[in-house]
């Protein structure tokens, strides 16, 4: 009764005309609104367009230590047994890849790190003078922007365990002059530069040591990111009070979702770094982003010591084998990646989050859909569903990188001595 009373006033028209065009005028706004929704082959198709729109880099890929720890592959290639060749970072849109310079913690006592890392650097610059129309070493954001456009990928150099550059900031010297433009300064161990999230059984008051401090500041100097993956809390923190330009994690992920391990970043760790300008390049690991698969490998690694099992080895091999077809492995998903894109964005803001997957360097824990350089798709997919606009994504995928890329170069410029 109402609706008809409120009919009848309207304009004093009657009741069945105005009611019939009200419900007319309804239908055609909605006819003209109306978006069918897309289809999951629409979905990925514009996913994949996109991933090749934007400027896309990943800064953290470990090709060069699977080349000297498994063998020369021509990376140009396609090559069934790695996450990264050129053939796959075609597919998927890659335009920007930090080879990793990483060197074993087990070298630190003997200072053979640095031998190491010149030969890893030689091994990327040999796929470049192998194939130069498809490879470029690049130095500088400017120069990854060019290599996109002359339609070559981008191969920078990132080093991962800061103990390659030894006692002396000439080492840092050495490693800048070869192309490094960021450095982990630890890694599995404490080192003489930084404590490490992993060895909590030698811990130094701050996370930094007075070397390390000398480190961060010629690294600002020299235009170098500091990058804060793999440190204790205390060191994060002591980096950040010593730089003074923004600084990376290049390959870390939010420990919300793993609560306790000091690997991933913690919300105050990833407040400071969004304050501080820097970015958070999240990690795809199936234990860094799914708390089951993190609960897994600490019951594995239980379950081998329990054996008197060593970590490494024939028997350790055979352990982990029948240990995951006993009890199969949860992997994660490229959804489980974008939650933690997600809440870092929502945390910090669409500015400081960005893309360093670990690919060839975390072994068979890879995301069931995040398997190789050819699947960036999937995860874009992903970020259009959860309503991330296309100019979110283009930062996401590495515009944030470039932008505190820049950031480093400009602080560098701006402060010679």
């Amino acid at each position: 009764m109402g609706d008809a009373v409120t009919c009848r006033l309207a304009l004093e028209i009657p009741v069945p005309r105005f009611c019939k065009l009200m419900l007319f005028s309804l239908l055609v706004m909605l006819a003209a609104n109306a978006v069918a929704a897309p289809s999951p082959a629409q979905q990925a198709e514009r996913a994949a367009a996109l991933a090749h729109q934007v400027l896309l880099a990943d800064t953290h890929i470990d090709a060069p230590y699977r080349l000297e720890e498994d063998g020369w592959r021509d990376l140009s290639l396609a090559t069934a047994d790695r996450d990264f060749d050129l053939v796959k970072a075609l597919r998927g849109g890659l335009d920007l890849a930090f080879m990793s310079i990483y060197t074993p913690s087990a070298l630190d006592a003997s200072g053979g790190n640095r031998a190491v890392a010149d030969r890893l650097i030689d091994s990327v610059e040999a796929m470049v003078g192998r194939n130069p129309a498809g490879f470029v070493i690049v130095r500088t954001p400017e120069e990854a922007i060019a290599a996109k456009a002359g339609g070559k990928l981008a191969l920078a150099l990132g080093m991962e365990n800061g103990a390659a550059i030894g006692d002396s900031l000439d080492g840092l010297r050495h490693f800048h002059a070869r192309g490094v433009r960021y450095i982990t300064l630890a890694h599995a161990m404490a080192n003489r530069l930084a404590d490490s999230s992993y060895d909590v059984e030698h811990r130094r008051e701050g996370g930094l040591s007075p070397f390390g401090v000398e480190v961060v500041t010629e690294m600002n100097r020299l235009g170098v990111m500091v990058d804060v993956s793999h440190l204790s809390d205390d060191a994060v923190r002591s980096v950040l009070a010593a730089s003074k330009a923004p600084v990376i994690a290049s390959h870390s992920s939010a420990r919300h979702f793993t609560p306790g391990w000091e690997r991933n970043l913690s919300d105050a760790l990833i407040d400071a770094i969004g304050v501080n300008g820097g970015v958070i390049q999240v990690t795809f690991g199936s234990g860094f982003v799914s708390s089951a698969a993190n609960q897994w490998q600490d019951a594995q690694k239980a379950a081998r010591k329990a054996a008197g099992i060593a970590d490494a080895g024939a028997d350790a091999d055979a352990f982990d084998t029948a240990y995951r077809s006993a009890h199969p492995y949860p992997y994660a998903t490229a959804a489980t990646v974008a939650d933690h894109i997600d809440y870092i964005a929502k945390r910090i803001g669409i500015d400081h989050v960005g893309l360093g997957s670990d690919f060839d360097g975390v072994g068979d824990s890879l995301p069931s859909n995040l398997k190789d350089v050819s699947q960036y798709p999937h995860l874009i997919a992903e970020l259009i569903k959860r309503g991330f606009s296309d100019e979110q994504i283009a930062k996401i995928a590495g515009g944030n990188l470039l932008r505190v890329w820049a950031a480093v170069e400009h602080y560098a410029q701006t402060h010679q001595p």
